[in-house]
Order: C-alpha cells, then sequence, then structure tokens
C-alpha cells in the first residue's frame, strides 16, 4: 500500500497504516510547500528578521543573537543536545509513526527546512531503515525527535533488517550523504507535535482492534454464564442516546444469534450482574469516546504545530514564535484514552472472575477438570487483576504532572509524548487480559455441564482457538497459551460479524482505509501466533 501526502493532510487512519508498513510519497504539490518555506526562510535569515531558534538560541536562550556564521552550527548543536532520551528504544511501528507525521507536518509548508530533509526522512522510512530512539527521557516531544534526526546528520544509529549499525552507514547504504543542516532545521526537526501524534494514531488503531475483540469475547463470557438477553434488547438500549451502545448491541446480538444456550436461560435471573448488562454501556462509552479521540487527533494532523511558523511570501515573509508546538490538546486526549481502555479491560477482569468463580458459573472450579490436583486458571486470574491494578496506577493523568524546565521559559508541561506512551502501555495491558478472558471463556465451553448449542459466532471463535490449543489440564505452563491468545488480539482482527460490516464509529464503510491497519495486522497475525506457537511443542497433534 502506498500512501500519498497531497493537498489534505493525511489522517490518523493513514499514519497508523504507514506504522505497519505502508510506503509514503510526497504528492508535487507536497513538495512544492516545503520549497516555498525554506524560501521564506532564507529570506528571514538574509533580512536578519528576528525569529526563533533561526537567529537566537532556543528555549531560555531565545533573546542571545545569534549570528548568520553560526546558524548552522546553532542546527547542528541542537540534535546534539537535545538527544537524551533514555531505556528501551521505541518498537518498529512506534518509531515509523512518529517520522510519518512528521513528514505530513513538514508538508503543510509552514516548517521551512528544505525538501532535501524531508527526502531523507522519506528514504529511511521506506527502507524500513528506522533510527534507535529512546522510549523516555521527555515532557514533551523533543528528545524522541532528536534521535530521529541524528541519523539525517550521520550520528546515531538505526536498525535495518535486524541490524544495528550507525546513522552515517544506514545513510550510505541508501546512496545518501549525510547533511549539514541550515538555518532552522535543527529546530524544526525536533519541535512540534508530531511524536505525540505519531504514537496516537497507533494507540487509535491498537485501541480500535482492541475494542472489536472485546466485543466478541465478551459475548463467549456472556454465553458461557448464561446472560439475560434483555440486555441486549434494542428497544432498551435505545432509550440511552450513544451511537456506541448502539453498535455493541448489534454486535453483541450478532455474535450471539441463535445460542441455544442463552435461549434456555431465558427468565433465569430478573438481572445479570453489573459485570454482564453493563457490556453494551461501557463499550459502547469506550467507541464514543474513541470516536472523539479521532477527531481531536485529525485536527493536530491537520495543524501547524511548529515553533517558530514561517508564512507570508518572499517579499513579505512573516514569523510567529509562539506556542503551536504545545500539545495540549494531544495530552488530554491521550489521557481520556488510557482511563477508557483501563475501564473496559477491568471490566473484562470482573468476567474473567465470573468464570472462574463456582459460586456463580454453575462450573468446575476455575475451570479446572479436576479439582484438587489442578489449579486450571485460577492464577491466571491473578494476573489478570495484577494487569487491571497496573492499568489503574499508569492510567493517573500525565498532564498534570507539570514542572518547570529552561530556566522559567518554559514553565508549563502537558506531557503529551508520556500521556501517549502510556496508553500505548495500557492497551497492551489490555489486550492481555483480555486474551486471558478469551482462553477462559473457551475452556468454560469444554465445561457446561449441558450439551446446547452454542451460537454459530462463539463457536467459531471457540474452533480457532482449539485449533491450535487443546483444553487446558494443567498438562504445561499457562503463560505459552496467554502469550499466544495475546498475539491474536493484538495483532490480527476477529472474525467478521454476521451482518453488514461496520467501522468502530458506528458508519457503515466496509471499503474505508480504515481497514488498512487492521488488514496489515491480519497478515502479521499469522507470523506471530506462529511464534507464540513454538512455545507450545506439548500442544501440537492433540
Amino acid at each position: 500500500m502506498i500512501v500519498i501526502r497531497s493537498a489534505q493532510p493525511l489522517e490518523w487512519r493513514e499514519i497508523a497504516a504507514i506504522a505497519a508498513g505502508a510506503s509514503l510519497e510526497l504528492s508535487p504539490e507536497a513538495e512544492a510547500r516545503i520549497a516555498a518555506a525554506r524560501r521564506l526562510v532564507d529570506e528571514i535569515v538574509t533580512r536578519g528578521i528576528r525569529a526563533y531558534g533561526v537567529n537566537t538560541g532556543v528555549g531560555a536562550l531565545c533573546d542571545v543573537v545569534v549570528s548568520q556564521a553560526e546558524q548552522r552550527d546553532l542546527s547542528h548543536n541542537i540534535l546534539m543536545s537535545h538527544a537524551v532520551g533514555v531505556g528501551a528504544p521505541l518498537g518498529r511501528e512506534e518509531t515509523r509513526a512518529i517520522i510519518a507525521a512528521a513528514i505530513n507536518n513538514f508538508a503543510h509548508g509552514h516548517s521551512g527546512v528544505r525538501l532535501e530533509v524531508v527526502r531523507t526522512l522519506l528514504a529511511l522510512l521506506n527502507a524500513d531503515t528506522l533510527p534507535e530512539v529512546p522510549a523516555f527521557g521527555s515532557v514533551g516531544y523533543l528528545s524522541h525527535m532528536a534521535h530521529i534526526a541524528l541519523v539525517c546528520v550521520g550520528a546515531g544509529h538505526v536498525r535495518a533488517g535486524g541490524e544495528r549499525i550507525t546513522g552515517d552507514d544506514a545513510l550510505r547504504r541508501l546512496g545518501l550523504e549525510p547533511m549539514t543542516l541550515e538555518a532552522k532545521e535543527g529546530l524544526s526537526l525536533v519541535n512540534g507535535t508530531p511524536c505525540v501524534t505519531g504514537l496516537a494514531a497507533l494507540a487509535m488503531a491498537r485501541a480500535q482492534r482492541f475494542l472489536d475483540w472485546a466485543d466478541v469475547v465478551s459475548a463467549m463470557s456472556f454465553e458461557n454464564l448464561g446472560g439475560q438477553l434483555d440486555a441486549l434488547d434494542p428497544q432498551s438500549l435505545a432509550f440511552r442516546r450513544s451511537e456506541g451502545l448502539a453498535l455493541v448491541g448489534a454486535r453483541l446480538r450478532a455474535a450471539l444469534s441463535d445460542s441455544a444456550i442463552l435461549n434456555e436461560s431465558v427468565g433465569r435471573r430478573t438481572q445479570d450482574p453489573l459485570s454482564l448488562r453493563t457490556i453494551p454501556h461501557v463499550h459502547g462509552a469506550a467507541r464514543d469516546a474513541l470516536k472523539m479521540t479521532a477527531e481531536v487527533v485529525d485536527r493536530e494532523l491537520a495543524s501547524i504545530t511548529d515553533n517558530p511558523i514561517v508564512a507570508g511570501t518572499p517579499e513579505a515573509p512573516r514569523v510567529f514564535s509562539q506556542a503551536h508546538a504545545v500539545g495540549a490538546s494531544m495530552a488530554l486526549a491521550m489521557d481520556g484514552i488510557a482511563v477508557t481502555m483501563a475501564q473496559v479491560s477491568a471490566l473484562a477482569e470482573r468476567r474473567l472472575d465470573r468464570l472462574v468463580n463456582p459460586l456463580v458459573s454453575g462450573l468446575p472450579a476455575f475451570l479446572a477438570e479436576i479439582g484438587g490436583t489442578r489449579s486450571g486458571f485460577m492464577i491466571a486470574q491473578y494476573t489478570a487483576a495484577s494487569l487491571v491494578a497496573q492499568n489503574r496506577r499508569i492510567a493517573a493523568p500525565a498532564s498534570l504532572d507539570g514542572g518547570v524546565t529552561s530556566g522559567l521559559q518554559e514553565d508549563h508541561l502537558c506531557h503529551a509524548t508520556p500521556a501517549a506512551l502510556k496508553a500505548l502501555e495500557i492497551i497492551e495491558n489490555s489486550a492481555r487480559i483480555l486474551g486471558i478472558e478469551l482462553l477462559a471463556a473457551t475452556q468454560a465451553y469444554d465445561l457446561q455441564p449441558t450439551q446446547l448449542a452454542r451460537a454459530p459466532y462463539t463457536d467459531s471463535l471457540r474452533a480457532k482457538v482449539r485449533g491450535v490449543l487443546p483444553i487446558y489440564r494443567d498438562d504445561r505452563p499457562l503463560a505459552n497459551d496467554m502469550t499466544f491468545a495475546f498475539r491474536m488480539i493484538a495483532d490480527g482482527v476477529p472474525p467478521p460479524l454476521p451482518g453488514p460490516s461496520t467501522r468502530t464509529d458506528g458508519t457503515d464503510d466496509p471499503q474505508s482505509t480504515a481497514a488498512a491497519p487492521a488488514t496489515v495486522a491480519a497478515h502479521r497475525c499469522a507470523e506471530s501466533a506462529n511464534d507464540a506457537l513454538a512455545m507450545l511443542p506439548e500442544a501440537h497433534g492433540r
């Protein structure tokens, strides 16, 4: 797949597709805008117009004038001094998403970097020759972008085909030479909100995939526990005004259609526990939140987030040395998604607890075939409870962390990139929790006291798991099964539900480019699942 950055800015779905492996190209119009913005910077330099980071220092040094002869040094030195990231490097998809969002920002035509700089980033991206970017150490965006930009000047390191090489070697393998940065280019390469916006697009894609799985896995638990179908009644759900609620209700009805187990349980209880009857409400609220967040991310991708911004004409250039690089809206949005995913996965753990608890499930204790000598899923539920607690701890809003940097010049910090990173961590934890529920629900089907027919859709999900993993008899480390289920959810998409295809925002759009990240992920799923399966030698042939 090729994504083209044209007159229209990229949307989050396109960034997610590029993160998953699609290539990116610039239209001639986008290249012309980048070149025009560079001409504005050249005029600013020639005329000596005061511009932050062009002919002044940065941060608290913004009033220190830098001569024209020193401006190349300023650009180079900004990269060196801002490359202060620590910790393990970001993953492939995270790095690709950030680079794609940065190129999108430059293509607005208000940054002032030369076209050669953008083409170098494109070459690295499309060759999957990716800078090594430490995950931590930024209160906003500076260190991550600095480590990416290091490679443009032949410094830093990259990962290419599983090999770690220097930035200089990476460029030469691509037929490129290390660059000497011109005025403003060092600052343009490190500032703005591409870092958080790229990560947010990736979080959106993963959250969307997680919610699709959450609906169908919760349907399995609902069926195993004999849930009351009244909780999914469309007339009842319509009393609450929510597109997400209506969509989830429809999805659950489709997944549970023709279930003899549920038909048998009709009227058995006046109402189910909240962990069952609030599935449409909690999952629906999450989808509504995701839709609102998508609007925030797409607005950010359509915005110019440099400091300074260059505009006007070569005859009358203008410089805006203000605060458009501050990502307050993104910080708030990512904090919201973190809490949203934490709540959905906490509900999954509550369903899991009911599946393993014989006092409420009507199933063998802890889903073990033989009690006493076998513990079944007893301790797997501990793992889920631990991950729920971890999510709760890290869901605290990063946007409120505050702090003061740069000698009181930067005395308000919204921590947008850390907010996105913790949202990604919570989504991963949540997929692990849901994977445990998937395994437990599959096991519960095998231990049902009656032979009533499952819904065709949930039966297909059970068969998907059982096609790889046999019933669990405490005969192998359960952690390996959990890894397999996690990879199914994190890397793949659930089988399509009966009925019309819908996007997670509730609109019919089966042919949308929204499917692109999921399609790429689906192709990866088999490989990832096979990797997990390699840890399960006991499972083969059973």
